[in-house]
């Protein structure tokens, strides 16, 4: 059957494979009451599997190029959702909450407990409780029916939408609701189904997947070029992913401008010890300082242009600025700076003054060179890899 979701993902699944976040925040949004369903299923906890739910939509992101069929897709969401929850458990050494299946009063109480929104203080007492009762009822309930129920209060009690959301039939939907209605009382049931539509995700839920796809490298070349963890940081978004995510992002910045300007120090304090005049002196710093604006502008540029634009155009140009004006200064301008001190040395020694210019021309074309490889290629397997390009 060709449901909504089906042809939603049919037609943004292409230009999200693209690198358009706009297209897959569509799709998150669309499915994002199954993934945390399928999440809370598992690990029993609220905010955990909106976590997960969060990192299997920046999982699968980052892998849409593996994906040829859109009608693979929710399977393949369903898979990496059911496999982070379960690291989830493993790497928190948390086996389920034990329940008694053959005392209904603890089981009601659970149900009573997670569904009642009735405030009652102190607040964080309280929310522990519902959140271990929230564990305990989803563990008192039969657990193939467990996602079932949960997605079937939370997408208008159709059996025929969860179906589709879960890949069965609706028969097999409803086999599974009749299980969990003989587990529980009818009135414990609502109570649940309360339970399950307020625990559901909010409506912001989507956005802000898609405000960190940008830093959830691969769709930032950038860490193609300075691949310092940005992207390994990125897991998550939410209260504790971004801080994640922006933490990443300001190691890999951090690093790379402590790179780059350690590299421009080191060469200028060389240049320095040998300068004629204060002239040249200035001339170099210039040349110095101009090297590492250039080198923070391309690092801030690059970020910039993969958040604001899509394809590999951008990200290209903002590149051979960067490469053409750090070139121009290392081969034409410090050059210039430092002719007289280099004709000096002609007069005295002009062999020796020769065999160094010769020397020295060969190293910057070799770091010219070698930089150009480096980041081009860099800067190509981001953009291979984020779907800016493709061959």
């Amino acid at each position: 059957m060709d449901t909504t979701i089906d042809q939603l993902i049919r037609l943004e699944l292409p230009a999200a494979r693209d690198g358009d976040r706009a297209a897959y925040g569509r799709i998150v949004a669309a499915c994002q009451n199954t993934v945390t369903a399928i999440a809370l299923a598992i690990v029993r906890d609220v905010p955990s599997s909106e976590d997960i739910a969060q990192d299997a939509f920046l999982s699968a992101w980052q892998h849409l190029r593996r994906l040829h069929n859109a009608d693979s897709f929710l399977p393949w969401l369903r898979q990496i959702t059911r496999n982070l929850a379960r690291d989830h458990l493993r790497a928190n050494k948390r086996a389920p909450f034990p329940v008694d299946f053959a005392s209904s009063d603890r089981m009601e109480a659970a149900i009573a407990s997670a569904a009642d929104p009735a405030p009652s203080p102190p607040d964080a007492l309280i929310d522990e409780e519902r959140t271990r009762a929230a564990a305990e009822l989803i563990s008192a309930l039969p657990a193939e029916s467990r996602e079932t129920l949960l997605l079937f209060y939370r997408e208008g009690q159709s059996s025929q939408q969860v179906a589709t959301l879960l890949g069965l039939t609706d028969a097999a939907v409803r086999k599974r609701l009749s299980r969990a209605r003989q587990a529980v009382r009818d009135d414990l049931l609502a109570r649940f189904g309360e339970f399950a539509h307020s625990s559901a995700p909010a409506a912001g839920f989507a956005t802000m997947v898609t405000s960190a796809l940008v830093l959830a490298s691969p769709p930032a070349a950038a860490a193609g070029i300075f691949g310092t963890g940005t992207a390994a940081a990125a897991a998550g978004v939410g209260a504790k992913a971004i801080i994640k995510v922006f933490a990443g992002a300001a190691v890999g910045i951090g690093l790379a401008l402590f790179v780059v300007y350690a590299a421009i120090r080191m060469e200028l304090t060389k240049q320095l010890k040998g300068a004629v005049d204060a002239e040249e002196r200035n001339a170099l710093k210039r040349s110095a300082v101009i090297n590492t604006l250039a080198s923070v502008g391309y690092i801030v540029g690059l970020f910039w242009v993969t958040h604001d634009s899509q394809g590999w155009i951008p990200s290209v140009v903002t590149t051979c600025l960067f490469m053409g004006t750090v070139f121009w200064q290392t081969a034409v301008v410090q050059p210039r700076a430092m002719a007289r001190r280099h004709a000096l040395e002609a007069a005295r020694d002009p062999i020796g003054a020769a065999r160094r210019r010769r020397s020295e021309r060969w190293k910057c074309w070799l770091g010219i060179s070698c930089g150009v490889v480096a980041g081009f290629g860099g800067l190509l397997a981001g953009l291979v890899g984020s779907g800016r390009l493709s061959f």
